[in-house]
């Protein structure tokens, strides 16, 4: 009869052993460790000293930065888009809203933009907000350098929305045109200009038709609540918004310069390619006996820059952050630990010459103060 066989594992130990076998760093058992008040103390610092290093080099890995790049702009297919919010003191039916670009086509080729018949008193609601909108715009356009970081860290485009809707409505006619709206132009230069009549198309261009206006009847007072190119980004400034201009001479042409550049930002949050603009303006009246020539109205002219911005949110590499990190660890650490040796060093080198030349001086005293015991012979009884 065959006998069955029983198999069993037999433990061979555990694998962690073989590699605990290959640890040749010195170890200190604790009865060899000595203890003192100094190295406690160099501990307490060390532990203080190392949380905050790493508490600031955290707020620094998180506090990215933006970095500015200029290059050629090669993308010559791409397309200008202008968004336009301007109230003119004037009817809309004296009034036309014109662009001419560089290849002589005009809105119609695009689109047109919007006209709405509306009085040039703000509300009171609407007067609180463009108020607030030209105070803040005219700070930013001061202070821009000095938080051009916030700017661009944020994640909202404008402060404001749009302009509110009247709440109280005037008890006469109308005395202002409002033209809003957005436009897809090429992206070359071009001439958007509002000026009195109506335009008619040319074969080369057009014309504005105000034969049957006098000149009482111009007036180019006007308010900008919105002038930009490209979609909203977070960090960009539109200097004309918020800007408000009375004239008390009608015939009076208003000139703005605008150089237009293209931006691609591309933060955390946001990536979109844009436009961001700098200008320049010029009033002057017309007086044709005084040799001040030229149409009275309201002109933007734009022209495209040959570089492109780019805007990029950056931070240090992950590999980088945490090297820095075990660098001030172990810096700190061992840096401690040197100066507690050389505290120790000098603590026992301090003690152990004052120490002894101090115990000699009083074994010194204690023998000269010394007086012999004498013999006691015993006597028996």
């Amino acid at each position: 009869m065959d006998t069955e066989k029983v198999t069993m594992l037999r433990y061979r130990g555990s694998k962690l052993s073989k590699v605990k076998k290959i640890d040749i760093f010195p170890k200190i058992e604790e009865t060899f460790k000595e203890t003192s008040s100094v190295g406690g103390t160099f501990s307490v610092f060390s532990f203080i000293l190392i949380v905050w290093l790493v508490y600031s080099e955290v707020n620094y890995y998180l506090d990215s930065k933006f970095q500015f790049k200029f290059s050629p702009d090669t993308d010559f297919d791409a397309k200008l888009k202008i968004n336009v919010d301007i109230t003119v003191a004037m009817p809309c039916s004296n009034l036309g809203a014109d662009i001419l670009d560089s290849t002589n086509q005009n809105a119609y080729k695009f689109g047109a933009l919007e006209e709405e018949e509306t009085w040039f008193e703000l509300a009171p609601n609407q007067l609180v907000h463009f108020e607030n909108k030209k105070h803040f715009n005219s700070y930013l356009r001061e202070e821009y350098h000095a938080i051009k970081d916030l700017l661009w860290r944020s994640s909202f485009s404008t402060m404001f929305g749009q302009m509110p809707t009247r709440n109280i409505n005037p008890d006469r006619p109308y005395d202002a045109c409002r033209i809003h709206g957005s436009l897809i132009l090429n992206k070359v230069s071009g001439n958007f200009h509002i000026t009195a009549g109506k335009s008619l198309n040319l074969p080369r261009g057009h014309i504005h038709i105000s034969a049957f206006m006098s000149e009482r009847d111009y007036n180019f007072t006007h308010r900008i609540n919105k002038f930009s190119f490209g979609d909203p980004s977070p960090g960009i400034i539109h200097p004309l918004e918020g800007d408000e201009l009375v004239t008390h001479d009608g015939m009076t042409l208003f000139n703005y310069f605008i150089e237009v550049v293209p931006t691609h930002v591309k933060t955390f949050l946001t990536d979109v390619d844009t436009y961001q603009y700098s200008v320049k303006e010029l009033n002057r009246p017309i007086n044709h006996h005084k040799g001040s020539h030229g149409m009275p109205g309201i002109f933007f002219k734009y022209d495209m820059s040959a570089l492109k911005v780019t805007v990029s949110q950056e931070r240090d590499h992950l590999g980088m952050f945490l090297a820095k990190l075990c660098s001030i660890i172990g810096g700190i650490y061992v840096c401690s630990g040197f100066l507690n040796s050389f505290v120790q060093f000098c603590y026992n080198f301090i003690i152990c010459n004052w120490g002894i030349s101090s115990l000699k001086n009083g074994n010194s005293e204690h023998s000269s103060n010394y007086k012999p015991i004498p013999d006691v012979v015993p006597v028996s009884l």
